[in-house]
This record gives C-alpha cells, sequence and structure tokens, in this order.
C-alpha cells in the first residue's frame, strides 16, 4: 500500500497521535471507545488502528466479553504494546553520540553511546549512531514500527539557515531545521518519524530546568566537554534567538591573544575550559594527564598542578557566567559535564568568582550547582523536545500542523516528561 504523503501524511500523524494518546491515559479500550474520546468516525478510527496494529504500535489484550451486555459480538480491546519505542532522543557531541529511547509513557526503555574520533566525518558518525540504536533495541526487544518523533542534539553553534523555509514537510516527516551533513534526513528516511535539531548543550539546558521536583522559569547552564556550550532558560522559556545562536558561552572571548579556537576566533571559552584545553594545561605545568580518570585521580590527590588549573579554568567560567548572570537575572547557573562530577573544586570556583561579578548590594546571587544529569543529558532534552510537554517549550518551534502550518502546539496539554536523574 502506497504511503500517504504532504498534508495527508500529516493529517494521518496526527490521528495516531490521538489515538496513542487516548490508550495512554485510559489503558486498554475498545474502538468505539477510543472513537468517543477521540472524536473520530469509525471509518477513519478503523484505518489508523489497522495501521498501528500493523506496525506494532498497539496490540489487542483482550475483549469486552466479560463486560459486555446482549447477544453481539465482543469487541476487541486495544492497548499499547510495551515494546514499542514513541520517541527517541540523540546526542551529537565532539566524540561520542548518546541515544535515549522512550515509550508512550515517556519512560526511558533504552540507552547507550558509542564514541567517535574528534575528526570523524558526519556520515560516519551518522553510521554509527544508528548501528548503536539497532543494536540497543534489539538487544532489549524494542521495536520501532510506531515512532512518534525524533530529537537530535547537535554540536554549536546551530544557527538557523538564512533563505531556508523552515519547517518543512517531506515524504518521511518533518524536519524543523537541516542538521549537518543530513543526519536528519538519514533518521527520518530509517524511521519514518518527524526529526526535531537543535544544538545540543541547549537541549541539555532544558533537561536540567524540567528535572527535579520543580522546573526553573530563569536558568544558565554551561556544559564542560570536549567543547564548552551553553543554553538560556528565560522567563519559563527555551531561548533560541533569532539565528539559533542564543547560549553560545563557550565562545565568548576570556584570552583576546589566546588560543585559536574551532570557531575561526582566538582565546574562547572552550580554549581554556573544555576538558582537552584543561588536561593540556596541566601538561604545561608538568602535571602529564591523558584523560578525565586521570584528572579525577589527581582531583583525590589534591595534586597543587591539578587544583591551579581547574581554579582558572573556573574563574574563566566564572567571569563569562556573571556577565550573563547580570544581564538575565536567573535563579540557578548549572555547570555540566563529567568534569564537574569529578573535580568539586571546579563547581565551587565558578560560585565565588561569579559572586565577585555581581552587584555588591546584591542580597542573593543564583545558586550555582552541579548537574543533576549525566552524560545522557542533551539526548534526554532531545526528548523532552519531541514530547513537547514542558512549559518551557511553549514558544519552541513546532513541527508543521495538518494543514502545514508552522505553529505551537500547548505543551501543558501534552502530559510530563519523566526524566530521571
Amino acid at each position: 500500500m502506497q504511503m500517504p504523503t504532504g498534508v495527508h501524511a500529516l493529517v494521518r500523524r496526527t490521528h495516531e497521535e490521538r489515538v496513542l494518546r487516548a490508550l495512554q491515559e485510559n489503558g486498554a479500550m475498545s474502538r468505539g471507545e477510543i472513537a468517543r474520546v477521540v472524536g473520530l468516525s469509525r471509518t477513519t478510527l478503523s484505518e489508523i488502528t489497522g495501521n498501528l496494529l500493523q506496525r506494532g504500535a498497539i496490540v489487542v489484550v483482550d475483549t469486552d466479553a466479560s463486560r459486555r451486555e446482549g447477544s453481539g459480538r465482543p469487541a476487541e480491546r486495544l492497548a499499547l504494546d510495551p515494546a514499542s519505542a514513541q520517541f527517541m532522543g540523540v546526542d551529537f557531541g565532539h566524540r561520542r553520540v548518546h541515544v535515549v529511547v522512550a515509550d508512550a509513557s515517556h519512560e526511558i526503555m533504552v540507552s547507550g553511546s558509542v564514541r567517535y574520533d574528534d575528526a570523524a566525518s558526519w556520515q560516519t558518525r551518522t553510521g554509527l549512531a544508528l548501528d548503536l540504536v539497532e543494536r540497543l533495541t534489539t538487544e532489549a526487544g524494542v521495536h520501532f514500527g510506531a515512532l512518534q518523533g525524533i530529537g537530535i542534539g547537535v554540536p554549536g553553534p546551530y544557527p538557523a539557515l538564512e533563505g531556508a523555509a523552515w519547517p518543512r514537510a517531506t515524504s518521511v516527516g518533518t524536519v524543523l531545521r537541516p542538521a549537518p551533513e543530513g543526519v536528519d534526513v538519514a533518521f527520518a528516511e530509517r524511521f519514518d518519524a518527524p526529526v526535531i535539531v537543535d544544538n545540543n548543550t541547549r537541549l541539555a539546558a532544558l533537561a536540567e530546568a524540567i528535572s527535579g521536583v520543580e522546573s526553573v522559569a530563569d536558568l544558565v547552564y554551561v556544559r564542560l566537554s570536549d567543547g564548552v556550550g551553553g543554553g538560556l532558560v528565560v522567563g519559563g522559556h527555551l531561548v533560541t534567538g533569532s539565528a539559533g545562536l542564543a547560549g553560545e558561552l563557550g565562545h565568548v572571548t576570556v584570552e583576546p591573544a589566546g588560543r585559536p579556537c574551532r570557531c575561526g576566533k582566538r582565546g574562547c571559552l572552550e580554549t581554556v575550559a573544555s576538558v582537552p584545553a584543561i588536561l593540556a594545561a596541566c601538561w604545561e605545568f608538568g602535571l602529564r594527564l591523558e584523560s578525565l580518570r586521570d584528572l579525577a585521580d589527581a582531583v583525590a590527590r589534591a595534586h597543587p598542578v591539578a587544583d591551579r588549573v581547574l581554579r582558572e579554568a573556573a574563574g574563566a567560567v566564572g567571569r563569562v557566567v556573571g556577565a550573563a548572570t547580570m544581564a538575565l537575572n536567573p535563579a540557578k547557573v548549572v555547570i555540566g559535564g563529567e568534569i564537574a562530577q569529578l573535580a568539586p573544586v571546579l563547581v565551587e570556583q565558578v560560585a565565588v568568582t561569579l559572586a565577585g561579578e555581581l552587584f555588591p548590594t546584591s542580597s542573593a546571587g543564583p545558586v550555582v550547582e552541579a548537574a543533576r544529569l549525566s552524560d545522557d543529558d542533551g539526548a534526554i532534552g532531545a526528548l523532552a523536545a519531541v514530547f513537547h510537554s514542558s512549559p518551557l517549550l511553549a514558544r519552541y518551534p513546532e513541527t508543521a500542523g495538518p494543514q502545514g502550518d508552522s505553529g505551537t502546539r500547548d505543551p501543558l496539554s501534552e502530559g510530563t516528561a519523566h526524566v530521571r536523574p
């Protein structure tokens, strides 16, 4: 059977989402019960449920024979297939890709990562990511017949393209903005699902803002990893900026005559506070460290060189965050990346430096803390962007609607993302 394309595909996908949401909220239901809840005709509902059954999104669990009155034919009751993956989050870092897969209840079913060389092509990175998804889901017995959406985080900066009309609907889904070297199209074609692409650190900021008991309305996030990135939550909304460059704190100049940065400038925060930069600085002072594990050992031994380098890097982070804090007045500053967990002195020094950057008469500055989430924060943020379940996404770009128009969906009607710290 030929699959519908364009507007017809978007209408079908909207109907499917309504049916899946009804089953998620109400449990097993007959077709008649589903039709009443979602407001679809029996003919349309029969087509939608038939397609979902064929793809494995839903299963027949029983009939209503035990509750049925009269002699009519028992009606089948349908439910979500617990092995059916509904959402995927993918975080491409400079040297690794992390994947998380969630079910219709937004619970993570499986996750994993694989590393690659910093110079690896996007074709290689995409291939490794797709192979990772295949391996993880095969091991867990998960299938993708009813995947509703894919969120992809890529290293920044990630600007919107001038002169390009985004989002765009294709026969394989909807792409909000293009990813490097067509990684978005590769995932859309493989899984026949809509794709959202954004800066991976901005997505990590979203994950941090919605984690825990309460969401944070104003937050500055910095992730120190193979590179340095940032994300901003302002007034309860994830900020992308006019060209998609909001939060690029890693490319604020801290040493005008400093080392060349991969962005083309000199002396960016990334050249001072990224993991490779910190390890290189330790080497320059005679402490030969090869990895984060070596750095953690040096921190545990209270090695003076490691302490000095970390404090200097943290001082640079604190000055940059201080400028952002003076402009935005956030309630919280979050330092992400594995190094923030391994070296608490780094977060402590950021807090000390930041305090010195604020108004002397300020009664209280923002809370400064290490990220709650681990290396999967960007992938979880990508999931959250697909869920459209947080108030922080009220102004986040939405996929094209049933008539092909671009708008925003009320995030409060979408349920709650289950993010596990």
